[in-house]
This record gives structure tokens, C-alpha cells and sequence, in this order.
């Protein structure tokens, strides 16, 4: 007997966080919380919106702060474009920027 299984896709939002703080920066441990909160809260959120799409099996996002301190978002794994549109549509509505470079050296997962 076979079944038929409704594939959607599984979220992953995963928290970078700077292993080497600026000097001076008691906010490090408050940042990192929030943002692992953040992470949280997107792939809630992504997992939702995307309940009933089968274009993909995956769909990998790490989040972190840039220099200012804002919230950026980079999907690093392969998805259709529609996919994208979407991501970036949520992330935009959220006030997160999207990140344009990856440096994975200088980073480690939260978890």
C-alpha cells in the first residue's frame, strides 16, 4: 500500500552570532538572546507561510547583526525564486536587510 504524503517544505532559521565582539559591548549576551528569539519567531512564522508549498524540501536561513546592529538574513541553501520573493517579502516586513556576503569564519550557530 502506498501513501500519498503532502510534502511541505521544513524551515530552519539558524542564529549567527560573533565570536569576536567588539571591545566594549556589554549588550553581547542581550543581543544574542534577542536575536535567537528572532530566529525562532521567523521560522515560526516561514513554517507557516509555507504549510502548503511543495517546490522544495528545505529551506536553510541564517540570521545575524551587521556593524550597526541591524538584522540581516540570507537563505544558503538552493530554492526557487518564488520561494525567495517570499522570504524576502517577510524579512522586508519585519525591517530585516538582506545579508550580501557570508563569512561563516567569524561566526558560530546559537542554539
Amino acid at each position: 500500500m502506498q501513501y500519498n504524503r503532502l510534502l511541505m517544505i521544513d524551515v530552519t532559521v539558524l542564529p549567527m552570532i560573533d565570536v569576536m565582539p567588539k571591545p566594549g559591548t556589554p549588550l553581547v549576551k542581550v543581543m544574542n538572546d534577542r536575536l535567537a528569539v528572532m530566529a525562532e519567531e521567523l521560522q515560526k512564522s516561514l513554517q507557516k507561510e509555507f504549510s502548503h508549498e511543495n517546490t522544495c524540501e528545505d529551506l536553510v536561513i541564517y540570521m545575524s547583526y551587521n556593524s550597526k546592529y541591524a538584522v540581516r538574513w540570507k537563505i544558503v541553501n538552493d530554492v526557487p525564486s518564488s520561494i525567495q520573493n517570499n522570504v524576502a517579502k517577510c524579512c522586508g516586513n519585519l525591517g530585516y536587510i538582506q545579508w550580501k556576503e557570508l563569512d561563516l569564519y567569524s561566526y558560530k550557530v546559537k542554539r
